[in-house]
């Protein structure tokens, strides 16, 4: 095998084992595509060979995460990268952990009414659980919408606003 493309096996496993819940493949490429040497094709063709010898798990909903088997082999092949690859992809994995926890925790959804109208549902939690749970009615998709977009945006301001 190439060691060039031995190295970008060994990067994606050290990335699955250290991202905090399995990601789609465009997150996989984001933390993977960190080392201006690796390109699209080696790096597509890297991972379906990793879900194929399944090191890698590839679920219905296109979310990739690793098997006992990758993280095993991880362990074993991690102090073959060399640092500075290793320190750009923890930056970037505590900024991609921060942001599907972040993910996690804010939930917005909107579903259409049989009369037309449009329950917002909107859910803040910690790692504790459930902080806050609320179902809003909306008469228009487009106010729905906004409604889920700023909650997003900041939860805790609503939270702090009905607290107070």
């Amino acid at each position: 095998m190439d060691k060039k493309i031995r190295n970008l096996k060994f990067l994606i496993l050290y990335i699955a084992a250290w991202v905090s819940r399995p990601i789609p493949v465009e997150g996989m490429q984001e933390l993977t595509l960190c080392d201006s040497g690796i390109d699209y094709f080696s790096f597509s063709e890297c991972l379906s060979d990793l879900v194929h010898t399944e090191h890698l798990t590839l679920s219905d909903d296109g979310l990739y995460a690793i098997t006992p088997k990758g993280l095993r082999n991880s362990e074993i092949c991690e102090s073959n990268l060399p640092y500075s690859v290793r320190q750009r992809c923890d930056r970037n994995l505590a900024d991609c952990n921060r942001r599907l926890r972040r993910k996690s925790q804010v939930k917005a959804s909107s579903v259409r009414r049989p009369n037309g109208t449009w329950t917002v549902s909107l859910s803040l939690s910690d790692d504790m659980g459930s902080v806050m749970e609320l179902d809003l009615m909306m008469v228009q998709e487009e106010m729905a919408r906004s409604v889920e977009k700023r909650f997003r945006q900041s939860p805790e301001r609503l939270y702090s606003q009905i607290v107070n």
